[in-house]
């Protein structure tokens, strides 16, 4: 391909915003931060290589702009940044170095050689590197302008179930793609699990992380982001068509009712630490999008080398332009963002729910009816901030993880599980709602269900970390043999546990979320840290998900969850229970020991208690739009320990019969006896149960 034609190498001045690439009369708007620099070049280069440097021609704001005549969509392009090298002050200035734009909408390529990517010669404080990095860095590409994306669906966050998407196996050429995860048999199965919204793993451009890089191994989670507004182009099914693929994704989840939230990565980026690459924004104001010492080190609060200065307002302004274009033009409903606390910590310290990323982005006009999620922690114990977000915001709520956890592998505390149950008030209770706790049992990063109740321990050589990376502390269990067995008693036991943990989380209050493929039984060999594959695994394979040999059982079964869950507002409160009297004049909610009496306080302090009822009256939901049967009341049995008789609870003023309508025993949670009982019947339980028992009034209206 021959150079492009640019109608003069005198640029015009044009406008410092919109930063990035824009389409103006005449030709194309480039604009770069880059306060420090004293000049950068717009770098056009051809298929072939070849490159055409051009200076651009002011500087307002801190901002480098200029108009370009006569290139065509598809150019590839990148600047080179002229200034000081002083590391210990933050300027690390190389034009050897081309460097991706940071508001690039699309790019092109992969990393060739690691050190050519390097600014600093031998040490990162010593001299500067003198090797040109054009053919081993990844090129910005000029895109179409986009349109606003059609209106969204707002679905009530009471009403709204995650599951943590993967790219799902389909038709071979569309495996592991955008266009995989929006194909028939995909979203066919997602509204027949009745699943309403899909939490994506990072698909804003990533590259790999140096040190995984150098094991011959790639990161395919994704939470290495080398371009903020592009879709990661690896997982378009045709290269160079991951806007429009992406877009299309979205449209046809949207056209089935189920959203699309992104798990976004703007804590820290690829970049690595100062002895890292220097790709994009470390070449063009390290001191403005990180946030470093007084020696001009990076602080490290996420475990990635870096971290993005959340008080800068280089920083605010990337986030916040990023989250409105994938919002608006890109069409997604929400955003869980990783290592969330990290945005609201001034380097190294303390957290501040006000900073002034988090309350940008909370105060953006264009933002304020997105799905904002917290996971609201960091790398550093001080960066543990569970239940301090402000009012907008829900949270992974790793609470819930643990003491479910714990309960159901053999743990007595009740007290903290009755927290869980009940939507986590003790957590989210002052300014919010229970839909405000995400709750989940497993996620990407740790085991999935089935390796929950298959490993006592971890087993992750497969990452070629020595076994050293992910977390000791899981709370798993493998009843009695470490992995697969043939043993049918164990298998039932482990079954039995799964369907419990399912249960648990798809019926307490709050927002559930459930990782794909816990629902058929997806396994990943006991790895509870699997966020990297050999370089040259394709997509489709590093997610593959074994669905000739799911189990058709689970799928059913939480199938039968969630049918449950929507049918039935009182499993799904948007309010906090608390003791109020409903219209029929009684509680809303009350605790019941395995004898059917009520807890008292002693009772809650017992730990050898491995039993707990909740009798739930579903008169004063408050759900938006739904009318309750006042008559349709509930009752949970838990129970974690051997074989009991449960004194099935009602209060003194029930008057009717109880119905099983759900039991965790069952393969499918189908009732294995759905008859009437009388109050305050005696079920013999064999084990580890969760029971739903709906209560029918002899009296209605009382």
């Amino acid at each position: 391909m021959s150079s492009p034609s640019v109608a003069t190498d005198r640029l015009r001045p044009g406008s410092p915003f919109p930063l990035g690439v824009s389409t103006v009369p005449g030709g194309h708007q480039f604009a770069v931060h880059a306060p420090d620099a004293q000049g950068v070049e717009l770098c056009l280069i051809d298929h072939d290589g070849a490159e055409r440097r051009l200076d651009l021609p002011q500087q307002t704001y801190g901002i480098w702009h200029g108009i370009v005549d006569g290139i065509s969509i598809g150019q590839r392009y990148g600047f080179r940044a002229h200034g000081n090298w002083d590391p210990q002050r933050g300027l690390r200035f190389n034009s050897n170095k081309l460097l991706i734009d940071p508001w690039a909408r699309q790019i092109v390529g992969g990393v060739g050689d690691a050190n050519a990517l390097l600014a600093h010669a031998d040490d990162p404080f010593g001299t500067a590197s003198t090797v040109d990095s054009l053919g081993h860095v990844p090129l910005s590409v000029v895109t179409e302008p986009t349109t606003a994306a059609a209106a969204k669906l707002e679905t009530p966050w009471a009403e709204t179930v995650i599951y943590t998407a993967r790219h799902s196996a389909v038709a071979p050429e569309h495996r592991g793609t955008y266009l995989g995860l929006a194909a028939d048999p995909v979203i066919e199965h997602l509204v027949s699990l009745g699943i309403t919204a899909v939490e994506l793993l990072p698909v804003q451009a990533f590259l790999t992380e140096p040190p995984v890089a150098a094991r011959g191994m790639r990161n395919h989670w994704g939470y290495s982001t080398a371009a903020y507004f592009a879709p990661h182009p690896g997982y378009a099914s045709r290269p160079g068509e991951e806007i429009a693929e992406f877009r299309t994704m979205v449209d046809r989840l949207h056209a089935a009712g189920i959203e699309v939230l992104l798990d976004v990565v703007y804590n820290h980026t690829c970049e690595w630490a100062v002895d890292g690459p220097s790709i994009s924004w470390r070449g063009l104001d390290a001191r403005g999008y990180y946030a470093l010492d007084g020696d001009g080190r990076d602080i490290d609060l996420t475990g990635c080398g870096n971290t993005v200065d959340a008080h800068s307002p280089a920083a605010v302004r990337l986030v916040c332009d990023s989250l409105r274009y994938w919002y608006t033009e890109m069409g997604v409903d929400g955003f869980r963002f990783d290592l969330a606390s990290v945005l609201g910590r001034t380097g190294d310290g303390p957290f501040d729910a006000r900073a002034p990323l988090l309350s940008a982005i909370t105060t953006d006009l264009m933002l304020q009816r997105s799905k904002l999620i917290a996971e609201p922690w960091d790398a550093t114990a001080a960066g543990y901030q569970v239940g301090k977000f402000g009012l907008q915001w829900s949270e992974w709520n790793d609470k819930f993880r643990d003491d479910v956890r714990r309960f159901w592998a053999g743990g007595r505390e009740v007290r903290e599980l009755a927290s869980r149950l009940a939507g986590s008030e003790d957590i989210y209770g002052d300014i919010r709602r229970p839909w405000a706790s995400v709750n989940f049992i497993t996620a990407h990063d740790g085991f999935t269900v089935a390796d929950l109740v298959s490993y006592a321990e971890k087993h992750n050589d497969a990452n070629g970390e020595d076994g050293k990376d992910g977390t000791n502390n899981n709370y798993s269990v493998n009843h009695g043999v470490e992995g697969p067995t043939d043993d049918p008693s164990i298998e039932e036991a482990r079954g039995r546990h799964v369907r419990a943990l399912l249960a648990t989380l798809l019926l307490s209050t709050g927002t559930p979320m459930l990782l794909a493929g816990d629902e058929l039984g997806h396994t990943q060999g006991g790895n509870n840290n699997a966020y990297c594959v050999p370089t040259d695994t394709p997509a489709a394979d590093a997610w593959a998900i074994d669905w000739p040999n799911a189990d058709w059982h689970r799928i059913a079964y939480v199938t039968r969850l969630l049918q449950l869950r929507k049918s039935s507002p009182a499993l799904r409160q948007p309010e906090f229970f608390d003791g109020r009297a409903t219209p029929t004049g009684h509680p809303d909610l009350v605790w019941f020991a395995a004898d059917g009496t009520e807890m008292t306080i002693d009772d809650w302090n017992d730990n050898s208690r491995c039993s707990l009822q909740a009798w739930i009256d579903e008169s004063d939901v408050r759900s938006s739009g739904e009318t309750p049967d006042q008559d349709d009341n509930w009752l949970l049995i838990l129970h974690s320990g051997d074989a009991v008789g449960i004194t099935t609870a009602c209060p003194e003023w029930f008057d009717g019969t109880l119905e099983v309508a759900f039991d965790s025993t069952t393969p499918d949670g189908a009732p294995a006896n759905s008859a009437a009982l009388p109050p305050r019947s005696v079920i013999e339980l064999s084990g580890p149960t969760f029971l739903a028992l709906r209560a029918l009034s002899s009296n209605p209206g009382r």
